[in-house]
């Protein structure tokens, strides 16, 4: 991570703390805006890690390039991401095989949706773009 991302992200927290302090409530307004509309590639736990402690709702989803049903999901993913305000993480299981057994992943597309840092919802297949957002919708505060 460059130095201009580390201090940008601590920028952000700098003013979600001033702003509770205040208590105008801005913090939580442009923390949800955030949310990227691409989904963010993880490589590693101490991505996924700092991915979900920065997003309130992240859905992950734990990939392989030669899985036809990962291929099938990726339109939907990126539509999620897109249309969400909630974050969507992608993890490569060829290259992210500790994280992928720490989650207990045994086949692939399997979605994890974390809500406030924590495990909610497990998802192991293709669903369609209705079903993952009334998901992550569930879990958006």
């Amino acid at each position: 991570m460059s130095d201009d991302e580390l201090d940008e992200i601590r920028q952000k927290k700098r003013e979600q703390i001033e702003s509770k302090i205040r208590g105008d409530g801005a913090g939580t307004a442009q923390e949800a805006s955030d949310a990227p509309s691409e989904p963010i590639y993880v490589n590693g736990a101490s991505e996924l890690n700092e991915t979900v402690s920065k997003y309130d709702v992240v859905l992950v989803d734990f990939y392989a390039d030669w899985c036809g049903p990962c291929k099938m999901l990726e339109p939907t993913v990126e539509q999620l991401a897109a249309n969400t305000d909630a974050a969507i993480a992608k993890v490569d299981v060829d290259q992210n095989q500790q994280l992928a057994a720490q989650y207990q992943v045994r086949g692939v597309p399997t979605l994890l949706l974390f809500a406030d840092g924590e495990v909610a919802e497990q998802i192991v297949g293709v669903r369609g773009y209705d079903d993952l957002e009334g998901l992550i919708n569930a879990h958006l505060a």
